[in-house]
């Protein structure tokens, strides 16, 4: 249990550090994003050991991988538009 607890948590620190990486324009703060891909993993593993059981450890992780990446996509801003307006030229 205290395997798959440590490895749900570096999973979602690993899991927010990619999407801090790739999409830091569109998330709020590192700290926020960690913090909810960490506790989302965990909460995920949670969920997938009382869902199946002890002695699935690849499918606990799997599912606390899951939850992670839900938890930091609610985060995920819309990209910014440009309002174009018409010019009084044309």
């Amino acid at each position: 249990m205290i395997v798959e607890a440590l490895g749900s948590v570096l999973l979602g620190c690993l899991f927010s550090w990619a999407a801090v990486r790739w999409l830091s324009d569109r998330l709020p703060a590192p700290r926020v994003v960690y913090a909810s891909g960490a506790l989302g993993a965990l909460f995920g593993a949670y969920l997938t050991h009382a869902a199946i059981g002890s002695g699935h450890l690849l499918a606990t992780l799997l599912g606390a991988l899951l939850v992670a990446g839900v938890t930091v996509s609610l985060l995920v801003r819309p990209a910014a538009r440009r309002l174009r307006r018409g010019s009084a030229a044309a």
